[in-house]
């Protein structure tokens, strides 16, 4: 929690010492003022933008923030002020230290600051230009993501376990995980998620985590969403970190009366082509212990004539599911990384051990999903998806 005490007020904190310098720059290149109002006119923009989401998240203004809005406000805050505005404002002004300490003047001449931009040299737009640079990159990068939130991929996957009973070979699973219903996944969309979902014809559908994004209100939607989804044999659901920012309580209390097999540390046992499948699921957690001990809870559940499917939100849970013999573990949480420069390069990798794909270990599987929905406005080679999963004997 202490993080976000920190990054909450930097946020708007940062903004404005960087439009400060951002205008300082541009009315020392000689920019007219249309370009310095345009540019504080976004930043105050991201900043009431930034306001109204604190006060709905904290239950001061009712009015949902749009999802426009929405997504400026987050690309500014996580991405394009801390790695691109900060920086560039960082080594920039080192230059100009350093300029006047060899003794070659600051940045630019009075002769051309009154210039009012009517002398701009080639060089001075390109100055211009990458001044602004930060606040167009959020503009560019919501206008291109936006459209593309709704939209998901069936990933086709087999993955062959030891422990799989004959009866079970070719087994399918419809893995659906982090729908994040909300901002970004509501309306038709839900649709799409169900009809892609029923289509796989699967035996279960798992889902791993974070139904809704932070709104309970939005958990109606979720679990009609649910209800519409036809497995052949079971449909059964674990918690996210998202489903408790709101009310936990009502997470729980919202599922079950809408008869949504939600598991918290429990294990059901369904019939599947005659031979017994236990699902396990497990809660909320991201320390390790936790997920370890929450991993032995399961182990104690485990029905030796049944084969073993374990969830998990967290996909570190893997480590101790391999070591108490847990065939398969489905996870989400990752979003498969959600910025990936390259396969193997990016917030994956940085962040967890598993983050996309099938993981095995000690004889065992894990299978991460990317997540069929957003919370945050952009994905980079990480895309959205719903995992068929075929299961063979070997």
């Amino acid at each position: 929690m202490s993080i976000f005490v920190i990054i909450i007020p930097g946020i708007p904190l940062m903004s404005l010492v960087w439009w400060v310098w951002a205008d300082r720059r541009l009315r020392g290149l000689g920019a007219g003022p249309a370009w310095r109002v345009g540019l504080g006119f976004a930043v105050l923009w991201f900043l009431a933008g930034f306001v109204w989401m604190l006060g709905e998240r904290k239950g001061i203004f009712s009015t949902p923030v749009p999802p426009g809005l929405y997504s400026l406000v987050l690309l500014w805050g996580i991405i394009f002020l801390p790695m691109l505005g900060l920086p560039m404002m960082f080594f920039w002004s080192l230059w100009d230290l350093g300029r006047r300490l060899l003794g070659r003047g600051g940045p630019l001449k009075k002769s051309a600051a009154e210039a009012g931009g009517r002398n701009w040299t080639r060089r001075k737009w390109l100055g211009g230009a990458a001044v602004s640079l930060p606040v167009v990159a959020t503009f560019g990068t919501s206008a291109y993501s936006l459209p593309r939130m709704t939209r998901f991929r069936v990933r086709e996957m087999t993955v062959s376990l030891k422990e799989l009973p004959t009866e079970l070979d070719g087994m399918r699973i419809a893995h659906v995980t982090d729908t994040h219903l909300g901002k970004f996944t509501l309306g038709n969309v839900l649709d799409e998620i169900v009809a892609a979902t029923n289509r796989l014809e699967a035996d279960l559908v798992l889902f791993t985590g974070d139904l809704i994004d932070n709104k309970i209100r939005d958990l109606p939607a979720g679990v009609k969403m649910l209800q519409r989804m036809r497995p052949g044999s079971g449909l059964f659901v674990i918690e996210g970190n998202h489903d408790l920012f709101d009310d936990p309580e009502g997470f729980v209390k919202g599922l079950r009366a809408g008869g949504v097999n939600l598991l918290r540390n429990q294990a059901a046992t369904v019939q599947v082509r005659g031979v017994p499948v236990q699902i396990l699921g497990i809660v909320w957690n991201h320390e390790d212990d936790e997920l370890a001990r929450d991993v032995d809870k399961m182990a104690a559940l485990r029905d030796p004539a049944a084969f073993s499917i374990l969830l998990s939100h967290h996909p570190h849970a893997f480590d101790r599911a391999a070591e108490r013999g847990f065939p398969l573990t489905l996870c989400g949480h990752t979003h498969g990384g959600q910025l990936m420069l390259a396969p193997g390069i990016g917030a994956g990798p940085v962040l967890f051990r598993y983050w996309t794909g099938l993981y095995q270990k000690l004889g065992h599987s894990l299978v991460v999903s990317n997540g069929t929905g957003n919370w945050f406005p952009l994905r980079l080679n990480a895309p959205a998806e719903i995992i068929h999963l075929t299961l063979r004997k070997g």
